[in-house]
């Protein structure tokens, strides 16, 4: 795994915007401001200074507002300024964590001397007899069945469709519903699911002549399909890498390392969506396939989701949640005297 280093720079050069400033225009003297007459309010022209004041305000209100976006001044990003939309000026990237480097190096180290569940999961078993548009339908059933699923059980659904000739767009779609639930529980939400694949197979038949979209916009139009399995299916079926994956092992992992906040707040994020964007606001593409994997697979055997091992994480003294999460009472092992005969 490459770990690149962010480049540093002098303070002003550093902003990834430009730097201006507003330049204001002198204030109007009273004797430019048009007077108007009214009766019983104003005589001889002569307009009482509280008018003047508010009509000047209410010019210079008026000219600021009508200025061209160029001349606004523009001030230092806030926290806030990230939670736009990604096309925004700020949300190219922001300051990364310190250490991070350290931390991926470290669990690298732990994940290569521990197997994890997600290791002994092959995605290619029995693909490669695919033709290259029934591999790539075959990617999007995958990822679509993982959803609140374990990696083994979604692996297992997939071979029995596999092994039932039903991962194609067309042999789905001509697929009994009842049949596809069958052959998929049980993974998670399997009744939705089965409903959801003839409906995504019906799509791709009719718009992508049995493929599947090749743009994520037009994937997370399809039944079923959120930001998370629409960037796996980029990856695993176009080779394209346009936002990372997070599931709920990456969204936990990171909070606890401190590395994503939610917009505008000090607090982690809430969702596995909101810990990609922060994510992919400082962390380098080139990072963005393998940290999935990475964060996974120390999710399930270091810092797990209850009682964290944080005795054997190596990289517990950069970690801000290391040791805060105890065993409950209830768990732990009680040794209960002997009742006496």
């Amino acid at each position: 795994m490459s770990l690149s280093l962010l480049k540093h720079t002098p303070f002003f050069s550093s902003f990834p915007f430009p730097i201006r400033f507003i330049s204001f225009k002198p204030m109007p003297k009273a004797s430019n401001i048009p007077l108007l007459q009214k009766s019983g309010s104003e005589v001889d022209g002569i307009v009482p200074k509280k008018r003047v004041r508010k009509r000047r305000v209410e010019m210079i209100a008026k000219e600021v507002k009508t200025e061209s976006p160029d001349e606004k001044f523009l001030r230092h990003p806030e926290i806030e300024d990230f939670a736009n939309k990604s096309d925004h000026i700020y949300s190219q990237s922001i300051q990364s964590p310190s250490n991070w480097e350290r931390v991926i190096e470290g669990i690298c180290r732990m994940r290569s001397s521990e197997h994890a569940p997600v290791d002994s999961i092959d995605p290619d078993e029995g693909m490669n007899s695919l033709q290259p548009k029934e591999r790539r339908f075959a990617e999007l059933v995958g990822s679509l069945l993982s959803s609140q699923t374990k990696g083994h059980v979604t692996h297992e659904a997939t071979q029995r469709l596999l092994e039932n000739g039903l991962l194609s767009a067309e042999t789905m779609d001509k697929a009994d519903e009842a049949t596809i639930k069958s052959l998929i529980y049980p993974v998670g939400f399997y009744t939705r699911k089965a409903r959801q694949l003839k409906q995504v197979a019906k799509i791709c038949l009719s718009k992508y002549d049995g493929d599947i979209p090749s743009t994520l916009d037009d994937l997370l139009l399809l039944p079923g399909v959120g930001p998370k399995i629409a960037h796996l299916v980029m990856i695993m079926a176009w080779n394209k890498v346009e936002g990372i994956c997070v599931d709920t092992h990456v969204h936990r992992v990171s909070n606890r390392l401190g590395w994503v906040l939610r917009p505008g707040t000090k607090q982690g994020t809430r969702s596995p969506e909101e810990t990609r964007v922060s994510l992919q606001k400082w962390l380098p593409k080139e990072e963005w396939v393998s940290i999935n994997l990475l964060l996974v697979g120390f999710g399930q055997t270091i810092c797990t989701p209850l009682r964290p091992r944080c005795a054997k994480c190596t990289v517990s003294e950069f970690c801000p949640s290391a040791f805060t999460e105890i065993s409950s009472p209830a768990s732990t092992s009680r040794i209960r005297p002997k009742k006496k005969v």
